[in-house]
């Protein structure tokens, strides 16, 4: 179904700083390129928040009809320490210090990278492209830039000239950063720097004899520069121009805006209709730093195994929390706030199980039509998952209503209900119902069939000090009893 159609959807643009209708290059086909993971240490929340922001995007985008080229790379080298041109690649000094090779890195990291996405539900991209496996489109992008008088070589390494470039188009439009002041705030070049100008960026670096990760070029013996590889695997594989570039809020300058001008210099047009930014996570109100150990690992969360949270959360209940901030916000992780999400989880999870068995009746009391357009509208709003998430706790309560008999649901409305839950919980957001497995779920439910029963023995025999216990000890556990004309049921909370 081509319901893009019907939807008016709007996109925050970076690089024009507004909210604008999206309207893709080729009708009904979309390009999107995310800057992916540079794979030296296992990933961390604040890229799996990223990460997970775009794989909503790109699941709300397939929701809507659209056929959708999703390239997510992997950086397996040229990414040096400090996001500089300088120093050692964060790879290779990773295998010298655990006395292994650099591809052994890369594939430890990688399965890291994908069994952590896997775990949060993320689905894969189209295309997962190499830094490595891309060495020589980079260097025939080099060789164009070259050509075309916008980079200079100087003792085999290459750099592209910001200040050249910069007489015919705009270096830093996506930032809002203008050359003048980024000039007059920098230091003066030593006799060491090879750079004409400090705001110059590598293309190509030679490779010194003890860099161990290293490829034959017109230049010599080197390795590409960071951003010319996003670059190259942009352009190959979804053209000159394409709809979609995302990454988080800190590629934004120097990366982004290295990756334009390249593609500027090499094509003559300007590489994206659309440039989107998430923003960071936060930990208990200040940045994650592993140097401060305010830090915590995604498989920690999973495991219990921290010193910042009191419980162990799964992973549906932590993407459930991300999707519950706008993916341009700051978010803030904690304790309190997963603990309220995990409350929210259960509750949204178990509503739409207990959908299923609603009694429906000639009218409808819920206006379900009219909800469904609001969870679209939410979503056209830049992808408003928040909004979208209040809608559907809107649709609980009228669940919770209607299973009480305090309202009334139509057999068609019933239907549209399920089938929007369903799209938007878990095709759009992709939550999944972790809450419990089939094996735990059918001993949960002996178990507390056995407390109802001895509960409701105690209270015939007038034993209410008993009875209260087993319910109060219950609502501590997070299990609520609900005595109704049908007898006592339970909801996890």
């Amino acid at each position: 179904m081509q319901l893009y159609k019907d939807q008016n959807l709007r996109v925050h643009n970076s690089l024009s700083g507004k909210k604008e209708l999206f309207q893709p290059i080729n009708e009904g086909h979309i390009g999107m390129y995310v800057c992916g993971p540079t794979v030296y240490s296992n990933v961390h929340l604040g890229n799996c928040r990223t990460f997970m922001s775009f794989d909503m995007i790109f699941r709300y985008f397939k929701h809507l009809g659209f056929k959708v080229r999703y390239v997510r790379n992997i950086t397996d080298a040229g990414h040096l320490e400090n996001d500089a041109d300088e120093g050692e690649d964060k790879i290779a000094k990773k295998a010298k210090l655990e006395q292994i090779e650099p591809m052994e890195v890369v594939q430890r990291y990688t399965v890291d990278f994908h069994n952590t996405l896997q775990k949060f539900n993320l689905l894969p991209p189209s295309i997962e492209p190499t830094a490595t496996g891309h060495i020589i489109e980079q260097i025939e992008i080099i060789k164009d830039i070259l050509e075309k008088g916008l980079a200079y070589e100087v003792n085999g390494s290459v750099y592209f000239d910001v200040v050249k470039f910069n007489e015919d188009h705009e270096y830093g439009k996506l930032s809002g950063r203008k050359l003048e002041d980024m000039i007059a705030n920098t230091r003066e070049l030593t006799a060491q720097d090879e750079k004409k100008n400090p705001q110059d960026f590598a293309l190509w670096k030679k490779a010194e004899p003890q860099h161990i990760m290293r490829w034959p070029s017109p230049w010599g013996d080197g390795f590409p520069g960071w951003h010319l590889e996003c670059t190259a695997m942009s352009t190959k594989y979804l053209g000159e121009t394409f709809d979609i570039h995302g990454g988080g809020m800190d590629l934004k300058f120097p990366h982004h805006e290295c990756e334009i001008a390249q593609a500027e210099a090499s094509t003559g047009k300007s590489p994206v209709k659309y440039w989107m930014h998430a923003n960071m996570l936060t930990l208990n109100g200040k940045k994650m730093s592993k140097s401060t150990g305010n830090n915590i690992y995604p498989s920690e969360i999973f495991s219990g195994d921290n010193n910042i949270l009191s419980k162990i959360y799964s992973p549906a209940v932590v993407r459930f929390f991300m999707m519950q901030a706008h993916y341009t916000s700051i978010l803030d992780l904690s304790d309190e706030a997963l603990l309220a999400s995990e409350k929210g989880y259960h509750r949204l999870m178990e509503a739409m199980t207990s959908l299923k068995d609603l009694k429906t009746g000639a009218t409808s009391d819920f206006d379900v039509a009219a909800w469904k357009q609001k969870c679209y509208d939410a979503m056209n709003d830049d992808f408003n998952t928040p909004i979208l998430i209040a809608n559907l706790f809107d649709a609980v309560k009228h669940i919770n209503l209607i299973k009480d008999d305090q309202e009334t649901i139509s057999s068609e409305d019933k239907e549209l209900l399920e089938m929007t839950l369903n799209a938007f919980v878990y095709d759009v957001l992709g939550i999944e119902n972790q809450a419990l497995t089939k094996d735990d779920s059918k001993a949960l439910t002996g178990v507390m069939e056995l407390l109802i029963q001895i509960r409701n023995d105690a209270r015939a025999n007038k034993d209410f000090a008993t009875s209260d216990k087993i319910r109060d000890e219950l609502t501590a556990l997070g299990i609520q009893l609900k005595d109704g004309k049908d007898g006592t049921s339970f909801s996890i909370n």
